[in-house]
C-alpha cells in the first residue's frame, strides 16, 4: 500500500510569486551594509542578539527608498505599516527559505518541526500547533518514531549552538512556518485573489444549506443551453473567413503598414470623420449593427439616414448613454437628468418610444443616478435600430452612395531609397489628448448649431444627385 505524505495545505495555490520576488528585491537592499538598514547588537537580559533592527528603522528606511512623502501623512503611515508587516517574514529568514526558492513544503519536515517545539515547550503548544500535531500523529503513525527521532537529533544540535545563533535560528524557523503553514484566521501570504478570503484546508460542513446550494448549481447547469461542438467551430470557421481580409496579422493593410514604410496613407485614409472612406471600411459595417455604431464615420452614415426617416433621436439617445456610461463622475448626475428631459419625459423635445415596464425601471432608477442607469432603455433602443433600421440603412441610397465612393487604395511598392527617404520625413503624430480635445470642440459645435432641418438636408441631396446626373 503507498501511503502519500504530502497533502495540499494551500501553500501552493494560486502562489502570488511576482508580489514576492519584489519584496525579497527590497529585502536585498536592506541588507546592503552601506546602503541598507543600520543593524546594531541588541542585549537582552543575558542574551545578546547580533544585527538588530527596530521598526521604526524600517520605516524611515522605506520612506528614504521610496520617497512617500511626508511623515505625519496618515495614508503614507499605513502604507509604510502594511509593506513592514509583508517584510517581516522575510527578514527574519535566510534567503535559503524565501518562498520564491519554491521549495517543497512537506508534512513530514512540519510534524519534525511540532516534535521539536514539543519538547521544548514541554508539551505547551499553541492551541492550532496541539491540533495539527494530533492530527499528524494519527495521519503518520506509521513512522511517527522516526519523526521524533529526527526532532531530539535537531534539538540536542541546536543546544550546541551559541545562545544567540539558536535564537536567530528559532526566529527563522518560526517565521518559515507561518507563511507556509499559517495560523487559522489569518491569509496566507503564498495566495492572492478572491480566493485568499476562503481557507483551501476548510472543510465545509455539510449542513442542509449546502446540499441546497449543490442542488441549485446542478440544475442551472442542467438548463444552460448547449451548443455543438460542429455548429460552434462552423461559427469560428466562418468569422476567420469574414475577417480574414481586415487583419492586419493575416492580410497586408493597403496601400502599406505605416509602421513598416513610414508612410501615413493608411492612416490619412483611415482617419475618423474622412469624407469618403475606403471599401473596406465600408464593408465592416455590414457585417454586424455593432461594427456600425462602433464607426465614428459610419454613424455618421447612420445618423444622415436616421434623420431622413424622422428617427435620428433614437441614435442621439444611445449616444447620450454611451457619453453617460464612460464620462466624468462629476457630471454624471446632471447628464442623467438632461438624457430624461431630452428623451424620455412627457413632452420631450426628442421623445423617443420604449415600453411601459422599461420606463418604469429607468425612471425609478434615475432617483438614485448612477453609470449604468439608463442600460434597460438603451438596450431596448438599441435591439430597435438593429432590427429594423439596420437592415433598411443597407439597402438605403445612403449607404449605396457611401459604398459608390468607397476608395480602393493601390498598393505601395516601395524602392529602399524610397523607404529611406520617408524615414528621414518620419515626424512625430499628434497626442492623443489633443485629438481628443479636438473631437469635443467638434461635437460642441455641432451642439450648438441646433437641430437639422431635414428639410435641407433633402434638397442638398437633391442637388448633389443633380449635378451627379448632369456631369
Amino acid at each position: 500500500m503507498t501511503i502519500r505524505n504530502v497533502r495540499d495545505h494551500g501553500q501552493r495555490y494560486r502562489p502570488r510569486m511576482a508580489c514576492l520576488k519584489k519584496l525579497e528585491a527590497v529585502v536585498l537592499e536592506m541588507q546592503d551594509p552601506k546602503t541598507g538598514v543600520k543593524s546594531q547588537t541588541q542585549r537582552l537580559v543575558i542574551t545578546t542578539i547580533p544585527h538588530a533592527i527596530t521598526g521604526e528603522d524600517i520605516v524611515e528606511w522605506i520612506a528614504n527608498r521610496f520617497k512617500v512623502g511626508a511623515a505625519g501623512n496618515m495614508s503614507v503611515f499605513l502604507l509604510l505599516l502594511l509593506i513592514t508587516t509583508s517584510l517581516i517574514p522575510f527578514l527574519l529568514q535566510t534567503p535559503y527559505f524565501w518562498p520564491a526558492q519554491q521549495w517543497p513544503v512537506e508534512d513530514t519536515d512540519y510534524a519534525i518541526y511540532l516534535a521539536k517545539r514539543n519538547i521544548r515547550k514541554k508539551g505547551m503548544l499553541e492551541l492550532h500547533e496541539q491540533e495539527q500535531y494530533n492530527n499528524l500523529h494519527k495521519w503518520m503513525n506509521h513512522k511517527w518514531d522516526f519523526i521524533v527521532m529526527q526532532a531530539k537529533e535537531q534539538y540536542r544540535a541546536g543546544k550546541e549552538r551559541k545562545k544567540p545563533d539558536r535564537v536567530v535560528f528559532d526566529c527563522q524557523e518560526r517565521a518559515y512556518w507561518v507563511v507556509h503553514r499559517p495560523p487559522p484566521g489569518t491569509i496566507s501570504g503564498m495566495d492572492y485573489g478572491l480566493e485568499r478570503l476562503v481557507d483551501p484546508n476548510l472543510e465545509e460542513k455539510q449542513s442542509s444549506d449546502h446540499y441546497r446550494r449543490i442542488i441549485i448549481f446542478t440544475q442551472q447547469c442542467i438548463m444552460r443551453p448547449r451548443v455543438k461542438s460542429s455548429v460552434s467551430i462552423g461559427a469560428l470557421v466562418k468569422y476567420s473567413t469574414t475577417y480574414k481580409q481586415h487583419d492586419p496579422f493575416l492580410y497586408p493593410c493597403l496601400p502599406s503598414n505605416p509602421w513598416l514604410t513610414d508612410d501615413v496613407t493608411y492612416w490619412q485614409l483611415n482617419m475618423q470623420n474622412i469624407e469618403n472612406p475606403t471599401k473596406m471600411r465600408v464593408e465592416r459595417w455590414t457585417f454586424s449593427f455593432g461594427e456600425l455604431l462602433s464607426d465614428p464615420r459610419g454613424r455618421d452614415d447612420f445618423r444622415l439616414f436616421l434623420k431622413k426617416e424622422f428617427s435620428g433621436e433614437n441614435l442621439a439617445f444611445w449616444e447620450a448613454c454611451e457619453d453617460l456610461k464612460w464620462g466624468t463622475a462629476a457630471t454624471m448626475k446632471e447628464k442623467a437628468q438632461q438624457i430624461y428631459k431630452t428623451f424620455l419625459a412627457r413632452g420631450a423635445p426628442r421623445w423617443i418610444n420604449i415600453d411601459g415596464k422599461t420606463m418604469e425601471i429607468t425612471v425609478k432608477g434615475l432617483s438614485h443616478p448612477h453609470r449604468y442607469v439608463l442600460d434597460a432603455a438603451q438596450t431596448h433602443i438599441y435591439m430597435l435600430m438593429k432590427k429594423d433600421s439596420y437592415g433598411r440603412y443597407l439597402k438605403s441610397p445612403v449607404f449605396k452612395e457611401t459604398q459608390k465612393k468607397a476608395v480602393v487604395p493601390e498598393p505601395h511598392n516601395f524602392s529602399d531609397s524610397q523607404l529611406e527617404q520617408n524615414a528621414k520625413k518620419r515626424r512625430p503624430s499628434l497626442s492623443p489628448i489633443i485629438l481628443r480635445q479636438q473631437e469635443e470642440e467638434q461635437k460642441a459645435k455641432l451642439a450648438a448649431s441646433g437641430p437639422v432641418d431635414i428639410t435641407q438636408v433633402m434638397s442638398k441631396l437633391a442637388q448633389k444627385k443633380g449635378t451627379e446626373h448632369r456631369t
